[in-house]
């Protein structure tokens, strides 16, 4: 399906993601790899250029994490970013120690603006940096191209064999003109010519799912979501009512959320939908349970059960549809990263349900594409951004154990939320907002009257990848308003907390 492809390969950094977005933004489709992929691997996907990410380890050590050096005799331009520059060195005879000064945080490097890499880039720009050790001395046929008063090397090229390498961090924020480097690695270097665009993604994939399906029946989970309901309408619109929709509604969905998810797919798609109502069922099971990944099993359990029920009343169905998308298949055991919760979409399958293949048609794409996927497929923007819901839903968002009565305090509290942050003009700065239930109880004073009720959390991070995050400053006046309006109109709550924890060392989620 595409034309043109760049490899990340994963030596364990933080911004893994990040760096493969930042590819696709630039309208070239690339893949994240483990960092010891086979050389045979790579001639076979015919990639336009290769990039090393950064990592943790010292490349002298000797657990270090190392592809094999013949990589750079395939022809292929090779971009090393911090670690992946430290590696290309030390495997073509550079030397790499550890830094007489640490760099961390915002650096003016100067830049040689002759290099392909450097084009139209300032002689004097800032970028992230983050390391303790350093190139000390160059591999053969390599020239310094960029450096800082603490970094002899910040940039390296062999103009010859394509190789690039930056002690910094091209691929985040705080580096600006990291884009354009980027950019001109794809562009200058590899020669891309940026053909991956939305449009002709879903197009192409409409047109996939059409041949690969054919005649025969799809049934798709549900949970309201903006991925399983980009994935559902994508379907629909290659297959129509070949498509069966369950959604199961497990009472643990933000106000209103149902009725508004059923209305949008029973009256502007061609689908079978069917609703199950078993709010009262995933209560009863989850009563008394406290322990968080607990009650994510049981959710997710639970959700396969009642799916299956309704399942076995279809009959025989050739294809399972999910919405998994790129990180949940990247955190579901890539790279090395340690596995943090439990993904409820990824390896999740239902026992009893007689399908023959899945059928995944968004599992190349990060969220903010899903987004777009949405927007091309006429999917209402309201639905469209939506704010990101984990599939156990408020169950997670409710500290202890979860009743009827607590779930609409949540509900309650998260919508008044919501509302002021929109009414603000703020809903599309931060990555990911929501109220939680807090499990302390504390006094306080309502009238004349004395209370014990719960406090309120409210959570906002600012992310681009949602595997690291920062709390969102929010202006006081909104924090006022919402936590006004919480006290006053949710019965059961005499008190409203603002979350200021960022990803690390908390979850974005409250569990």
């Amino acid at each position: 399906m595409n034309k043109e492809m760049i490899i990340v390969l994963d030596f364990g950094g933080q911004y893994n993601q990040l760096i493969a977005r930042r590819v696709r933004e630039s309208n070239v489709y690339c893949e994240v790899h483990p960092y010891n992929m086979s050389l045979e691997k790579i001639k076979v996907m015919n990639p336009k250029g290769i990039i090393f990410t950064g990592g943790p380890a010292s490349v002298y050590a000797e657990d270090a994490p190392r592809c094999e050096k013949e990589i750079f005799e395939l022809g292929i331009p090779v971009l090393g970013i911090c670690y992946g520059a430290q590696l290309m060195t030390y495997l073509l005879g550079g030397e790499v120690s550890k830094a007489p000064v640490r760099e961390y945080g915002k650096t003016e490097i100067e830049v040689e603006t002759t290099s392909k890499l450097f084009k139209d880039v300032s002689e004097n720009t800032i970028c992230w940096m983050s390391h303790t050790d350093y190139i000390s001395k160059p591999a053969d046929g390599f020239s310094i191209i960029a450096h800082s008063d603490a970094c002899p090397v910040a940039s390296l090229q062999n103009v010859e064999k394509n190789l690039y390498a930056v002690q910094f961090h091209p691929e985040v924020v705080h580096t600006q003109e990291g884009t354009k480097m980027l950019r001109n690695f794809l562009y200058e270097v590899c020669g891309c010519v940026g053909d991956w665009k939305m449009d002709s993604f879903v197009d192409e994939s409409i047109k996939a799912l059409r041949e690969k399906i054919g005649d025969k029946k799809v049934l798709c989970a549900l949970s309201g979501g903006v991925d399983s309901s980009v994935a559902a309408v994508m379907i629909s619109k290659a297959v129509g009512k070949q498509l069966t929709c369950i959604f199961v509604d497990h009472g643990l969905l933000r106000k209103n959320e149902g009725d508004e998810v059923e209305e949008v797919f029973t009256t502007q798609f061609d689908v079978n939908f069917v609703r199950v109502n078993a709010q009262q069922r995933f209560y009863d099971k989850l009563a008394g349970v406290t322990e968080p990944e607990q009650k994510r099993k049981i959710i997710g359990e639970e959700f396969i059960r009642v799916f299956e029920e309704e399942a076995k009343k279809i009959g025989t169905v050739d294809f399972l549809a999910q919405g998994t998308i790129y990180p949940d298949v990247i955190e579901s055991g890539l790279g090395k990263s340690a596995v943090i919760k439990s993904h409820h979409n990824v390896g999740g399958l239902p026992e009893h349900v007689d399908f023959k293949e899945i059928v995944e048609p968004l599992r190349d794409l990060f969220k903010d594409e899903v987004r777009k996927a949405g927007l091309e497929l006429g999917i209402p923007e309201k639905l469209v951004f939506r704010q990101p819901f984990p599939g156990p839903g408020l169950g997670i968002r409710i500290i202890g154990e979860v009743t009827p009565e607590k779930v609409k305090i949540v509900q309650d509290a998260d919508a008044i939320y919501r509302e002021e942050i929109a009414n603000a003009g703020l809903d599309r700065s931060i990555g990911q907002y929501f109220a939680a239930l807090t499990n302390m109880q504390s006094v306080g004073c309502m009238g004349d009257e004395r209370t014990y009720d719960y406090a309120i959390a409210l959570r906002a991070v600012t992310t681009t990848d949602f595997m690291t995050a920062e709390f969102a400053e929010l202006p006081w006046e909104v924090i006022g308003k919402v936590s006004s309006r919480i006290v006053n109109e949710v019965k059961g709550v005499n008190r409203v907390l603002y979350d200021c924890t960022g990803k690390p060392p908390a979850t974005i989620e409250f569990e």
